[in-house]
This record gives structure tokens, C-alpha cells and sequence, in this order.
């Protein structure tokens, strides 16, 4: 998590208000004649896709910029923390407890004081919990959400643009916690 550093982030971008449904990807599935990816048995309609890959992701991706003619990537990392934050600098974007009447998380794990909570052992629908103030639901929890980054072990060297930072390791950056995490995975 450091070197600490600041960013400026130079590009406008916007942030879907939910992560992407079954009923989203479902659409684009039949579209492009691909197989449908498995929903662990939780259901599909209202929840986020789950057990789809990077390259599954990256071709969603092209074929929604096709559909409306519009370019859709996924966030960089410091994108992803500015739109998590919604001008706060606390763990959350409500403070610096969780809990899980506010995110999906493994509840049996309480953060900073808190107490415990539900563990769900699966992901909810989209918008389950209030959004925060830029109105970005489940930003904290439910499925991790990847960024355009590659993975670094520290963020020595960083962009400070808000650009992805696209050389390095070949795992990819995962942010905001799951369903089955603690809640210092949820962390902004």
C-alpha cells in the first residue's frame, strides 16, 4: 500500500453505477454466440457476473464500445480508489467501520472495533446497500472489481495521471473485497 503518493487524475471518465449483472453479460452472451458463465448456483438476473476471465472482461468490453459507440475499459486503480473514496479519505466511503447492513463481506470478521455480522457465502443483487455520494453502489464488497492495472508489489514509480499502469507483472489488480473477505479487503 505505499509508498503513499498523490495523483492527479488529467482524463473526465465515468463509472457504471453497478457492476456488471448476469442479465448485462446474459445479453451480450447470446449476441456474440458465447457461453454462458456459471453462477455458482446463487442466480443470475440482478447479481454481479461472476467466473468470468480477463480476456472475458476485455471482450465484453469491445463488443459494449461496438453496441453504443462509445469507448468502455475498465478503471484504472487510482480511477477505481477516486470513484470508491466519493471525496472521503477514510477506510470506507462511510467511515472508518463496516459493517455488513452497509457491504457483502465475510461479517464473522469485524474491522476496526466493529462487531460481527452476517456472512452471506454468496453475492447479493446489485445496489443491495446505499451507494456512496458520487451514487456508486458496492463499491465495498460483494465481487471484487478488476482494474486496467497490472500488479505491483508497491507503487514505487506509479503514474500520477490516473493512468493504467499497464507494464508488470501479468496478474491484474483486484479492488473493493468479495462476498467471502475480510474487511481489510473492502478498504478505499
Amino acid at each position: 500500500e505505499g509508498p503513499r503518493h498523490e495523483v492527479q487524475i488529467t482524463q473526465p471518465f465515468a463509472m457504471g453505477v453497478y457492476a456488471v449483472t448476469f442479465d448485462e453479460h446474459d445479453h451480450y452472451c447470446a449476441d456474440a454466440k458465447r457461453p454462458k458463465p456459471e453462477d455458482g448456483g446463487w442466480g443470475r438476473g440482478k447479481r454481479p457476473v461472476i467466473n468470468i476471465s480477463w480476456e472475458d472482461v476485455q471482450q465484453y468490453c469491445r463488443w459494449l464500445s461496438e453496441q453504443t459507440q462509445r469507448i468502455y475499459q475498465l478503471p484504472s486503480e487510482a480511477q477505481w480508489e477516486y470513484a470508491c473514496r466519493a471525496g472521503t479519505d477514510t477506510p470506507f466511503h462511510f467511515g472508518h467501520q463496516i459493517t455488513t447492513d452497509q457491504a457483502n463481506f465475510d461479517g464473522n470478521y469485524p474491522y476496526n472495533g466493529g462487531a460481527k455480522g452476517k456472512f452471506r457465502k454468496q453475492t447479493v443483487p446489485v445496489g443491495s446497500f446505499v451507494p456512496n455520494a458520487f451514487g456508486l453502489y458496492d463499491m465495498h464488497g460483494n465481487v471484487w472489481e478488476l482494474c486496467q492495472d497490472q500488479w505491483h508489489p508497491n507503487y514505487e514509480d506509479a503514474p500520477t495521471d490516473g493512468s493504467a499502469w499497464t507494464r508488470g507483472d501479468e496478474s491484474r489488480v483486484l479492488r473493493g473485497g468479495s462476498w467471502n473477505s475480510d474487511p481489510q479487503y473492502a478498504r478505499a
